[in-house]
């Protein structure tokens, strides 16, 4: 939808009817994804802390199928608007606010406690193999049949696949319920996310890395089109990079000593996130942007996996559906406005660029005596052809990502990990080397 939705707002008239810039139209899509969760998330996580998290499952994803069908048949007849697309966005982000926390309260409950913080890499590594053989299929697709519907069909029945994967999952009844109102859960759940440090700050951490390095993926068409003046194909090429780098950071996880805390781990991946999306904002060219992304997509899942892990094992079961759906009703929620911050700065920077290079070549055709209208006719209506809107809107929020994951590593907070003070390894001294070594947690310095 989103190479669509590139491709569509760029039209010529598109643009001279006046409608909002393709930047902007990218972060909207993003909005029109994400934004059900902020309002619907809770509810979501309430009902998967009240019915069988399988059959949750079995109905979020028909549903799910069924709005792919929808896009396939319009895509078929020719129905797609940029309209069309947002109102798709906004039926598959209802249903995403019930999915994503019967997802989360499932897998828990199929592996031991122990094994937690592998599995829920292990699933970030499967989401990200998906994004490898993906666009790699989509790319030879579209190779051989230049049209989106065939893509969409074979992404229609894709859901049966999860279907019947889900159909083979032991049953997983709720936890009991204790009789108390919903919005006196739901409290409950907000007590322990916002008045306890450690929940807090890992639930800081979820919402900053959403804003700031979110962009990257909703604003990555632009970057094809207007940067490196590529073809369709290279966007799934990208994300595949992004993904064999996100699979790579996943099984290299096995190498980080297992006494390595998450409250060091998890700003330190926040930085070197905002090093490689700052480092991709500002490629001239697809094999640096390769490069960069393959980075990017490492440290998205350290950072990502590392924070929800952290969350769920510092989580009772009980309440394990509203704390998740607390936290995603804030990252999802807060993504779009991430994405939508970032086609503004774009759309703000492209607008001033143009005017400044309308005025100078104004002023040089009247010191030659050449009517200025006559360039300024010529010029192009958007300066979205250089990208140049996109790389700063991107990049001014990857170096906002970068300064935060350098703060909280300097000044950590060992709650996240469940610590006390008194417990060994507490540290709360600040220290940027401190951080990055975490020599307080080394087994030789345990008691």
């Amino acid at each position: 939808m989103q190479w669509q939705m590139a491709l569509l707002t760029d039209l010529p008239a598109w643009k001279a009817a006046g409608h909002p810039s393709s930047p902007l139209m990218m972060g909207y899509l993003a909005a029109a994804q994400l934004l059900p969760t902020l309002l619907l998330g809770i509810m979501g996580g309430l009902v998967a802390d009240r019915v069988n998290r399988k059959r949750m499952l079995l109905v979020t994803q028909t549903v799910m199928m069924l709005i792919a069908a929808g896009l396939t048949t319009a895509s078929a007849l020719g129905f797609i608007t940029p309209i069309f697309l947002l109102f798709i966005a906004m039926l598959n982000g209802v249903t995403m606010a019930f999915n994503v926390p019967a997802w989360q309260v499932l897998t828990p409950r199929l592996v031991p406690r122990t094994e937690l913080a592998k599995a829920i890499t292990l699933n970030g590594i499967q989401f990200n193999l998906a994004r490898i053989v993906g666009p790699g299929l989509g790319g030879l697709i579209m190779a051989l049949n230049n049209s989106p519907s065939l893509l969409f069909s074979i992404n229609t029945l894709s859901f049966l696949a999860v279907i019947f994967a889900v159909l083979g999952t032991p049953p997983s009844p709720p936890p009991a319920h204790d009789g108390s109102r919903s919005l006196t859960q739901v409290r409950e759940a907000a007590s322990f996310v916002f008045h306890q440090r450690g929940p807090f700050r890992v639930f800081i951490a979820l919402v900053i890395f959403s804003i700031l390095a979110a962009p990257l993926v909703r604003l990555l068409p632009i970057f094809i089109k207007e940067v490196y003046h590529a073809e369709e194909r290279a966007f799934g090429f990208l994300l595949a990079i992004m993904g064999v780098g996100a699979v790579l950071g996943g099984l290299s996880l096995k190498a980080l000593p297992p006494w390595y805390p998450k409250h060091h781990f998890i700003p330190l991946a926040m930085t070197l996130s905002g090093v490689a999306v700052t480092g991709f904002s500002f490629a001239t060219s697809i094999l640096w942007a390769a490069v960069a992304i393959f980075f990017a997509g490492a440290f998205w899942l350290w950072s990502f996996n590392s924070s929800m892990s952290a969350m769920q094992l510092l989580v009772d079961d009980r309440m394990r559906g509203r704390v998740m759906a607390v936290c995603n009703t804030a990252v999802f929620g807060a993504s779009p406005l991430g994405s939508i911050l970032a086609g503004y700065i774009g759309h703000v920077v492209a607008a001033r660029t143009e005017v400044s290079a309308a005025s100078a070549a104004a002023a040089d055709l009247a010191v030659n005596g050449i009517a200025a209208s006559a360039i300024l006719d010529s010029l192009p209506t958007s300066f979205n052809e250089t990208g140049l809107g996109a790389q700063f809107g991107v990049g001014s929020l990857s170096l906002l990502l970068t300064c935060c994951g350098l703060i909280m590593l300097i000044w950590r907070t060992p709650e996240i990990d469940g610590l006390k003070p008194g417990d060994p390894g507490f540290d709360r001294k600040p220290g940027l080397l401190r951080g990055l070594f975490a020599s307080a947690h080394r087994p030789s310095h345990a008691p």
